[in-house]
C-alpha cells in the first residue's frame, strides 16, 4: 500500500515479500482501512480530468433530523458499489455528500431536543442558554428570537452531521470528504436565492394570493407533492338545507358539519334528473340561515351520498376547484392556527346563527364540529345518527393532523400544473432520461401528467433559506407586493429579516414609507432540488461544474421520484434547458418482519450502527447488494451473517491460495496454465468477469454479485480441493506452476470483481501480497485472463460432480473423508465424464483413490440425462 498504509497486525511471511496474518480475520477491518483509504486520497476526485473521463453523481443528502436507519445502508450502499466500479473502469468519479439540514423535520427536532419555539417577534438574546432538560409538555418549551432559534438549529445539525460521517465512513462509503455540503450554508443559501432570481425575472415564479393546504400544527404551507392519504376515522350527517322556492328540504351528507358557517353553494352533476329542477335556485343553510345558489359540475357524484354536495371554502381541492370556476365567494371560518376565526362573519352577522357562531369562535375544528351537530340535532336539521366510516383524509407527509385549506400569499413556480406546455416538456425530459429500473418511470409520467397547480415552494417557518425580497411600504404601511426589492446576484446570500433592503437604512423597517421583508423560506425541496448545483459548484466554480455537470447518476428512493427528482429536473430544465443527470437509479423500500414498509413515522426502523458492530461492514453491504433496484427487500439478518461468512472465506481462502508460493505483486502468466482443470477456471473466470461487467453496466449489481460469488464458492469447494497436492509439487514443478499460476489469477481477479461489494475484505487481501490499493486497481477483463481454452471449459464443475459424489461414498460408508478409496468407477452422461476425466490425475488425488473407472451412460434421444453416480471400494485400514 502507500506510505499511509496503517501498521499491520502480526504476520508470519508466507512467500516471498507476501505477508498473511496467522488469524485473519474481519473484525477491526474499518478501524484499519477507512482511515488509511482518507489519508492516502483513495477515493479523492481529479479536478484535472475531462468530462469525458469523469463520472459523477447526485448524491441523496440524507435529512440531518436524528438519525440514520438500516434504509439509508441499504439505497447508500447501491450508489457505492456503482461509484467503485466506475472509478476501477478508469473513470474519476466525483462522489460528494451533501447534508440536508433545512426544513421543518430539523425544526421539529431542534424543538423537542432544546424544549424551545421560535417567537419571531421576541429580541435576540445572544447570553440564551437552553433548558438542561427539555420540558415533558411542548405548552412548556421556552419562546426563542428567530436568530436564537436558527443558532440552535445548527449547533445541532452540526452535532448530527458528524454522527453521520462517522456512520458513512465505517460503512465503507468511497466518498471524496472534501466535497461536501450543507443545504443551509451560505453557499447553499446564495445558490437557491440565485436561482429563484432568475426564475423571477424569467416569469417562472411569482407571488399570489390562493386556497393553500395548511398544516395547522407547523403552521405553514404545503405542497401537493407532500400530501399523503391516511385513512382516517369519520362520520356522514345527513343534513337538510331548506330550498327558499318551495320550502322543501334539501339534504347533503357531509364528514365535516364545521364547515356550514362556510358553505357558498350545493352542487349536483348536470345530468343528475333528480336535481335539474334546482339548478339556478338557492337554499338556506341549517343554523345559519345564509341563501346560497345550487349549481351543477362534472365533477359532482351522483353516486356519493346523496348526490349533492356543499361547496364551503374551502374543505377540500375539489371545493377549491369548483370555487374558481364557477367563480363563488370566499367565506373562509378556520384560521391558519386550526381554530376557528374569532370574529363573527359578515354574512353570520345578525342572522339566526350568529349567537351559535359566537359560540364556537376560537375553538378547534374539533370541539366546534362537536357544538353544531349537537345543534343539528336540536333543531331537528340532521336526520339520524352520524353514520360512523373510514375515508382517506390528506395529512402533511411528516404531520399527524388533517390539512386544512386556509387563503394565504404564496410563492409559486411553474412546473406544468397550469401550463399544457411546460408539462408536455417536462414529460419529454422523463423519457430523456434512462430510468434503472425502467419500470419506475412510468411513475414519474403519472405525476407529471396528474399535476393541478403550480409547485408551491414557500414555507412559514424559521431554519430555511429565505426569500430574497423585500417590499416598499406605502404611505399607509401596506406592502406594494407589485414592487418588489430585490438584491443583486452579488450580495448573495442575503437575510431580509436581518437586513435593510438596497437603498433603505434598518430604522425604516415596518414603517410608513419604509419596506418590509418577505416574511417565508424556502421549501426545502427548492433547496435539494438544486443539489447538482450546489455539489457541482454552479456560478462558484465553473471549472468544477463544466467537469460534472450534467451529472452522470441521480441515485434515490423510489418513494420521492414526485418530489426530489422531478423538482430537480424542473430546476435544471428551466435554467439550463435540459436534464441534470443522464439516468437514475431507483433504491426499493426495506421492509420489516411484517412486510411494512421501514419508516421514521411508523416506528419500525433500525438503526445501522448495532449491525455494522456485530456482523461487519462488508456483511451489511453484502445483505443490502443482494437487492436488485426498484426491488422491495427483507430486513434480514441471516443475509448478514452470509455475507461476514463470504468475507471471512475470502480471507481465509487467500491464506491458502498465496501459501501455495504467489509471490508479491504476481500477475501470473495465463500461459503458465497447462492443466485442464485450471485453463476450466481461467475459462469460467472470464465468463464471469464478463457477466459482472455487463451487469454492471445496466447498473444491476445484484447480479455481478451472485454471478461472482457463485463462482467463488465454486473455486474454494471444488479447485481448491482438487489442487492441494498437485500445488505442493506432488506432481512436479510444472504441474504445480500450472496451480500456483491459476492461483494468483483468480485470486488478483476475484478481489476486484468483490471490491465493490466487499471492500474492506478485499483491501485487506489485496495488501498482503498487491501494491496499491484494490480500489484503485483496474476492473477485471476477460483479456488478461489469456485465450479461452475452449476445450477444458466445463472440466472444473464436471470435477466438482465426481468429488462431491466420491465424498458422498465416504459419508454414506460412515468413514473420513481421508479414507482412501482402493477403487472407484464413476458412470454418467458421456459430456461429463469425459470432461471430468481430464482431471482425473487431480480427482485420484483429492479423493485419495487408487483408480477411477469411467463409465457412459447413453441417454436415448429425448429421455433426460442421467444423474452422475459413483461406486466405490473402501481400502481397508492398514
Amino acid at each position: 500500500m502507500s506510505e499511509a498504509t496503517p501498521p499491520a497486525p502480526p504476520r508470519s511471511t508466507v512467500a516471498a515479500g507476501v505477508q498473511v496474518p496467522d488469524r485473519p480475520t474481519v473484525d477491526g477491518l474499518e478501524e484499519r482501512w477507512a482511515p488509511a483509504w482518507q489519508e492516502a486520497g483513495t477515493y479523492a476526485f481529479d479536478r484535472g480530468a475531462q468530462r469525458a473521463d469523469v463520472y459523477s453523481i447526485d448524491t441523496p443528502p440524507p435529512t440531518v433530523s436524528g438519525s440514520l436507519h438500516v434504509g439509508h445502508v441499504f439505497s447508500y450502499t447501491h450508489t457505492d458499489v456503482v461509484a467503485r466500479f466506475q472509478r476501477m473502469r478508469g473513470k474519476s468519479v466525483f462522489y460528494p455528500m451533501g447534508w440536508d439540514d433545512n426544513g421543518l423535520p430539523t425544526e421539529r427536532r431542534v424543538q423537542n431536543y432544546y424544549g424551545v419555539r421560535c417567537d419571531p417577534s421576541l429580541p435576540y438574546d445572544p447570553s440564551f442558554t437552553p433548558p438542561e432538560k427539555a420540558p415533558k409538555s411542548d405548552r412548556d418549551f421556552v419562546q426563542v428570537s428567530r436568530r436564537t432559534f436558527v443558532e440552535l438549529c445548527e449547533r445541532l445539525t452540526a452535532e448530527d452531521e458528524q454522527v453521520f460521517e462517522s456512520l458513512w465512513r465505517r460503512l465503507g462509503l468511497s466518498v471524496d470528504w472534501s466535497h461536501t455540503y450543507s443545504t443551509i450554508s451560505a453557499t447553499a443559501r446564495a445558490t437557491a436565492q440565485r436561482a429563484f432570481l432568475r426564475n423571477l425575472a424569467r416569469g417562472e415564479a411569482y407571488a399570489a394570493e390562493a386556497p393553500t393546504l395548511w398544516d395547522t400544527t407547523f403552521r405553514t404551507a404545503v405542497a401537493q407533492a407532500e400530501l399523503e392519504d391516511k385513512e382516517t376515522d369519520g362520520a356522514y350527517h345527513r343534513v337538510a338545507f331548506t330550498s327558499t322556492s318551495t320550502g322543501e328540504p334539501v339534504f347533503i351528507e357531509t364528514t365535516r358539519p364545521v364547515l356550514l358557517p362556510a358553505v357558498v353553494a350545493l352542487v349536483a352533476h348536470p345530468d343528475d334528473e333528480r336535481y335539474q329542477p334546482l339548478f339556478g335556485t338557492t337554499v338556506r343553510s341549517p343554523l345559519f340561515g345564509v341563501e346560497v345558489p345550487v349549481v351543477a359540475h362534472r365533477l359532482a357524484e351522483p353516486d356519493k351520498g346523496s348526490g349533492i354536495a356543499m361547496i364551503c371554502t374551502f374543505g377540500d381541492t375539489t371545493d377549491i376547484t369548483w370555487w374558481r370556476e364557477l367563480q363563488l365567494p370566499t367565506r373562509a371560518v378556520i384560521g391558519r392556527d386550526g381554530r376557528l376565526l374569532r370574529e363573527v362573519p359578515a354574512w353570520i352577522a345578525g342572522g339566526p346563527g350568529e349567537a351559535l357562531y359566537a359560540e364556537i369562535a376560537g375553538a378547534t375544528v374539533f370541539t366546534a364540529q362537536a357544538r353544531i351537530v349537537e345543534a343539528l340535532q336540536a333543531s331537528g336539521a340532521m336526520v339520524g345518527e352520524p353514520k360512523k366510516i373510514k375515508h382517506p383524509v390528506k395529512y402533511y407527509e411528516k404531520g399527524d393532523r388533517p390539512l386544512e385549506i386556509v387563503t394565504t400569499r404564496q410563492w409559486y413556480l411553474r412546473n406544468g400544473g397550469r401550463d399544457a406546455d411546460v408539462r408536455e416538456a417536462l414529460l419529454a425530459r422523463g423519457a430523456q432520461l434512462a430510468w434503472h429500473p425502467e419500470h419506475m418511470k412510468h411513475r414519474y409520467d403519472h405525476w407529471v401528467s396528474g399535476l393541478n397547480g403550480d409547485w408551491l415552494i414557500s414555507r412559514q417557518r424559521f431554519f430555511g433559506v429565505p426569500f430574497p425580497v423585500w417590499y416598499p411600504l406605502d404611505e399607509a404601511g401596506e406592502p406594494r407586493y407589485d414592487a418588489p426589492v430585490l438584491p443583486p446576484e452579488s450580495a448573495l446570500p442575503v437575510d431580509p429579516a436581518s437586513e435593510p433592503a438596497p437603498g433603505y437604512a434598518e430604522d425604516q423597517r415596518g414603517v410608513p414609507g419604509g419596506f418590509v421583508a418577505d416574511p417565508d423560506v424556502m421549501d426545502t425541496w427548492a433547496t435539494s432540488s438544486l443539489t447538482p448545483q450546489l455539489a457541482g459548484g454552479w456560478e462558484r466554480d465553473p471549472d468544477l461544474f463544466s467537469r460534472v455537470y450534467p451529472m452522470d447518476l441521480r441515485p434515490q428512493g423510489q418513494d420521492i421520484i414526485r418530489t426530489w427528482l422531478f423538482s430537480t429536473v424542473v430546476r435544471a430544465h428551466l435554467e439550463f434547458g435540459g436534464l441534470p443527470w443522464s439516468r437514475t437509479a431507483l433504491s426499493g423500500w426495506i421492509l420489516d418482519p411484517d412486510r411494512k414498509k421501514m419508516s421514521k413515522s411508523k416506528g419500525n426502523v433500525v438503526t445501522p450502527l448495532a449491525l455494522l458492530e456485530e456482523y461487519g461492514s462488508d456483511a451489511v453491504r453484502y445483505w443490502a447488494a443482494s437487492s436488485r433496484l426498484g426491488t422491495d427487500a427483507t430486513f434480514d439478518t441471516g443475509q448478514m451473517k452470509i455475507g461476514r461468512r463470504l468475507a471471512m472465506k475470502l480471507l481465509n481462502a487467500s491464506k491458502f491460495v498465496l501459501g501455495l508460493g504467489v509471490e508479491r505483486g504476481d500477475a501470473a502468466d495465463p500461459a503458465a496454465v497447462t492443466e485442464a482443470v485450471d485453463a476450466s477456471v481461467l475459462a469460467d473466470l472470464a465468463s464471469v468477469v464478463r457477466q459482472a461487467t455487463e451487469a454492471f453496466e445496466r447498473y444491476d449489481h445484484a447480479t455481478a454479485l451472485d454471478v461472482t460469488e457463485r463462482f467463488f464458492w465454486t473455486f474454494c469447494d471444488d479447485w481448491v480441493e482438487l489442487v492441494k497436492d498437485r500445488a505442493y509439487g506432488v506432481r512436479g514443478e510444472g504441474p504445480a506452476a500450472s496451480a500456483r499460476a491459476t492461483a494468483a489469477i483468480a485470486l488478483r481477479t476475484l478481489l476486484r470483481l468483490f471490491a465493490p461489494f466487499l471492500p474492506y475484505a478485499a483491501e485487506e487481501v489485496w495488501s498482503w501480497w498487491q501494491d496499491g490499493s484494490v480500489h484503485r486497481a483496474p476492473w477485471p477483463s476477460a483479456g488478461e485472463l489469456g485465450p479461452v481454452d475452449e476445450g477444458a471449459r466445463g472440466v472444473l464443475s464436471a470435477a466438482g460432480q465426481v468429488l462431491t459424489v466420491l465424498r458422498k461414498v465416504k459419508s454414506e460408508a460412515k468413514v473420513s473423508q481421508k479414507t482412501p478409496l482402493s477403487a472407484a468407477t464413476v458412470s454418467g452422461p458421456a459430456a461429463v465424464v469425459a470432461a471430468a476425466a481430464r482431471a482425473e490425475a487431480d480427482l485420484l488425488a483429492a479423493s485419495r483413490a487408487a483408480s477411477i473407472t469411467w463409465r457412459e451412460v447413453p441417454v436415448a434421444e429425448g429421455e433426460q440425462a442421467p444423474a452422475l453416480s459413483a461406486q466405490a471400494e473402501i481400502a481397508p485400514a492398514e
